[in-house]
């Protein structure tokens, strides 16, 4: 519930307090007096955009700021929406007062620039529309031409359907975004088919390619350390063989040409050498003489190792002409496989491994076609059957919704009229019966129709309804909505443009009805709606000075008799005018008592 607004330099009103109350209160005043500021700053409270319009000219040059402070009763909302009010607060570190109540601020710099805070705290204005949806609705001229929007009517449907409806759309919700996007991949699939086989086919090739090669992993630098190898027989024999000799004195792999050029091959081996040399020290008592012959047999162990190294890679060097080429060809194929896939043989044998990976993701066998539209087709089923139970329960709240709606149109002076809800088909649905054509929210066209006299064929209220009669069916439906959403503050802009008479005596019979559940805050220029209030502010605007200045004020039982006065005739402080209004009230009083 809104206790308290407090409105500085928004457009015409330098400066308001207002205290408000539980049940109706009624704004009302002259025409462009700023009856439509008040509701502006309660707009600016629900998070709607501001600009610098809206501050309040002055000849004050410091003046370049407007205000719109609200205070906030939060309990009294349904366990859910409290939960979640709560959690918003605590999410944006916003803090009540002592008494409990959330102040809402917002202002706006005559440079356009705006802020919001909540609960002492500065937020986005989209916290503040989130803060303040649950607890205010505001209904204007705009909100009826909405109502003739047919998604706007679904809505209000799926609203008086309440967590029943919420959960069947949810389900509902949830297949028709995996339908769509298993069929938006099988499209893809099917689409791209002929693309995908063509990119599937060139990878195989190439795949194929490289198996064919039969390449292994460094097999190009092994491959050129070979062939340098066999290409350089003669030299590294007579190198090895050399060393081979002086290490271990075995001439076998010596040629005549090899014994010449060593400088004198009639010196021992090393190995030999240093064997005597080791036998004469082990032949010592002395720790130091045997600790060398220690080390001498290490030496010797490493001598014996490289000894065994040598004459394997003698044995092994091969000066076969016809290796040599074999391996030459090797390496060319490789190289031709390298120069198409990669900068070595590693490199090529990841692209081979990508490759297989992407064959994997374009596969488009007939088999994974299949399987992908069975998929769509049973969800398309599952949809189907859930669109239908959504359907079904749209149609069972239309029913009790239509003769609600109905039952209070008769009561604001339409008793000939009815309501009644049409739940057919979308275009294209209806023909088709394929999913192809539901929306989101269903398989269902919701539209409002109206009869307005006996015999009327039912039209869509766009239609059959003037001005006054859809402002009636908004508030009929506003009053029935209302009974599933206790504890709200409704604010009603002029709803009753274009009523008069005992009909207007009707709507604020049923404003304050409405009150009885909800805070009920309206601006009217009608005294029939007027005389139900239980609290009554007047807007009047004071042009004597250089800019002119708005108050609003509260008023007593006697300015009330004089406000309903002047409403009625134009005129207030007259005895004839203060009659008519006080039967008016006596009246209003009376049929609130027998409601």
């Amino acid at each position: 519930m809104l206790s308290e607004l407090r409105i500085t330099n928004l457009g015409v009103i330098a400066e308001a307090d207002l205290e408000l109350h539980p049940g109706f209160t009624v704004v009302t005043g002259e025409t462009g007096a700023g009856k439509t500021m008040v509701v502006s700053s309660l707009q600016l409270l629900t998070g709607q955009r501001a600009d610098s319009s809206q501050v309040r000219n002055t000849a004050d040059e410091d003046i370049s700021e407007a205000r719109v402070e609200g205070r906030f009763y939060v309990d009294g909302l349904p366990d859910e929406l409290a939960h979640q009010t709560s959690e918003l607060l605590a999410g944006c570190g916003a803090e009540t007062d002592d008494d409990e109540s959330i102040i809402a601020l917002r202002t706006i710099r005559s440079d356009g620039r705006s802020r919001a805070h909540l609960g002492g705290r500065s937020v986005p204005a989209g916290i503040l529309a989130e803060f303040s949806r649950p607890l205010l609705t505001i209904h204007g001229q705009h909100d009826q031409l909405r109502l003739l929007s047919s998604a706007q009517q679904r809505e209000a449907l799926d609203q008086y359907g309440g967590d029943e409806i919420s959960e069947l759309y949810t389900v509902y919700r949830k297949l028709w975004e995996q339908w769509k996007v298993c069929s938006r991949e099988l499209r893809e699939r099917q689409s791209q088919g002929r693309e995908r086989a063509r990119e599937v086919a060139q990878l195989r090739e190439s795949v194929a390619e490289i198996n064919q090669v039969n390449l292994s992993s460094g097999e190009d630098r092994q491959l050129q350390e070979e062939i340098r190898r066999l290409m350089d027989v003669d030299e590294l024999r007579d190198i090895a063989s050399r060393a081979y000799f002086l290490v271990s004195g075995d001439v076998s792999f010596l040629s005549g040409d090899g014994l010449s050029s060593l400088p004198d091959h009639s010196s021992p081996a090393a190995i030999s050498s240093l064997g005597e040399s080791r036998d004469v020290l082990h032949g010592s008592s002395d720790a130091v003489l045997e600790e060398s012959a220690e080390q001498l047999d290490e030496v010797l162990s490493i001598l014996e190792e490289l000894s065994s190294g040598l004459h394997s890679y003698l044995e092994a060097l091969d000066a076969d002409p016809v290796v040599l080429e074999e391996k030459l060809a090797r390496q060319a194929s490789i190289k031709n496989i390298i120069r198409k896939y990669g900068v070595d043989a590693d490199d090529v044998l990841r692209w081979k491994n990508d490759a297989e990976k992407r064959i994997a993701e374009l596969d488009t066998s007939e088999t994974t076609l299949d399987q992908l539209q069975k998929e769509v087709d049973r969800l398309a089923g599952e949809l189907h059957e859930a669109a239908h139970t959504l359907t079904l329960a749209r149609k069972k709240y239309a029913r009790t919704l239509q003769k609600l709606v109905t039952s209070v149109l008769h009561t604001l002076a339409m008793d000939k009229a009815t309501f009644t809800i049409d739940i057919s088909p979308l275009d294209g649905a209806a023909t088709s019966g394929s999913t192809e054509h539901f929306s989101e929210y269903g398989a269902d066209s919701v539209t409002f129709l109206l009869a307005a006299n006996n015999g009327s064929i039912p039209q869509p209220i766009s239609k059959a309804a003037s001005g006054g009669e859809l402002s009636r069916v908004m508030l009929a439906l506003e009053v029935v909505l209302a009974q599933k959403d206790y504890g709200r503050t409704l604010i009603f802009d002029e709803v009753d443009s274009g009523i008069g008479g005992s009909t207007a005596l009707e709507i604020g019979r049923c404003l304050s009805r409405l009150s009885r559940t909800h805070q009920v805050f309206a601006v009217t220029h009608l005294p029939q709606v007027a005389a139900f209030a239980d609290s009554h502010l007047t807007v009047t605007k004071d042009n004597s000075t250089q800019v002119a200045v708005t108050t609003v004020t509260h008023l007593d039982d006697d300015e009330r008799i004089l406000e309903l006065s002047r409403m009625l005739a134009g005129i207030g402080d007259t005895e004839t005018g203060k009659a008519h209004a006080k039967e008016l009230w006596e009246t209003a009083k009376k049929l609130k008592t027998a409601d």
